[in-house]
């Protein structure tokens, strides 16, 4: 998808940046994860992988995305457009989808914690993770039947070899518009009502429980902020655009604009990890010391040095004297 010259320099660094805080932030949560799930695999941490791997997918191919703004036009193999278009699209979904799965957990563990535990097993984590994959990119397969027939109908002016999910024919977007209205219904409306549902039900229940402390009750404050800041932020004007093309009948020219705005959940999401998970602070907390370990050293190292120099220097003296 190419834009105008004069918005490419901020498609660029909105991508380089999204790529450059979001692949390390999302590599230290899925390093938490895996060794959480080695000693004690939970219907959570394993809802939180998932989402771990939809946005280290979605920060894979946007790399294609990146290099199709440097280069003004789609540089790549004409097959892997409309793979790298669903995966893309598809990751976006999933995250919607694995973030309303894990405030239903997060729910049904304080609403009833009692039924809930009994009933809790990884096993249903893993068939609603399998679910939601299937449901996201069955959903988006309309975006690589789209570009798998561009040949067949593309623009006369410009080859097809030339875009990627861009300047669209009338009969592609009698196809494309009705299930895009569908994906902002059901990918997205449908899933951040049951995403608000959940959350207030589980603030009201921590904030009026006595036996919480006072930090777990910020975390789960900070975690419903968070969580509803993605919704808000990265999915609604996305979603919204769909609406408006259904309704104009046409891709509304500022489609792609907000799209852009879609590309911050992947650095936004590893918030979601901190607030949800022990694991995740516990690796950040180790990372954190390493760190400050490692800009350390250069400082320990020029003492040491010195000291030895202090240890060398009367043995050199000595040894100058005898001589």
């Amino acid at each position: 998808m190419t834009s105008n010259s004069e918005n490419r320099n901020t498609y660029i660094t909105v991508y380089m940046l999204t790529v450059l805080i979001g692949f390390p932030t999302n590599l230290l949560a899925l390093y938490a994860f895996i060794q959480k799930i080695r000693v004690k695999a939970t219907p959570n941490c394993i809802l939180l992988l998932n989402l771990t791997i939809s946005d280290l997918c979605f920060l894979v191919f946007l790399l294609f995305k990146l290099a199709e703004q440097i280069a003004g036009r789609w540089a790549f193999p004409t097959f892997l457009c409309p793979f790298s278009g669903l995966v893309y699209f598809s990751t976006i979904y999933s995250s919607t989808l694995f973030l309303t799965a894990v405030s239903v957990e997060r729910y049904l563990g304080v609403a009833y914690p009692i039924h809930y535990k009994l009933r809790r097993h990884t096993a249903y984590a893993l068939i609603a993770s399998l679910s939601l994959w299937i449901c996201s990119f069955g959903h988006c397969s309309i975006v690589y039947v789209t570009e798998l027939k561009r040949e067949n109908y593309s623009l006369p002016s410009v080859p097809s070899s030339n875009v990627c999910y861009d300047n669209f024919t009338e009969k592609q977007l009698q196809l494309l518009l009705p299930v895009r209205l569908e994906l902002s219904i059901v990918l997205f409306l449908v899933p951040s009502l049951i995403t608000c549902f959940c959350y207030f039900g589980f603030i009201r229940i921590v904030i009026s429980s006595p036996h919480i402390c006072r930090s777990k009750k910020q975390r789960s404050v900070g975690l419903v902020a968070a969580t509803l800041t993605i919704f808000i932020v990265c999915f609604t004007p996305y979603n919204i655009s769909h609406v408006v093309g259904f309704v104009e009948w046409k891709s509304p020219d500022w489609r792609i604009n907000v799209l852009l705005l879609s590309t911050f959940n992947a650095c936004l999401d590893p918030i979601i990890f901190y607030f949800s998970s022990s694991a995740v602070q516990r690796s950040c907390r180790s990372f954190w010391t390493r760190i400050k370990q490692i800009c350390t050293l250069p400082p320990l190292l020029h003492k040491l040095f010195n000291r030895r120099i202090e240890r060398t220097g009367p043995q050199e003296q000595v040894c100058s004297s005898r001589l």
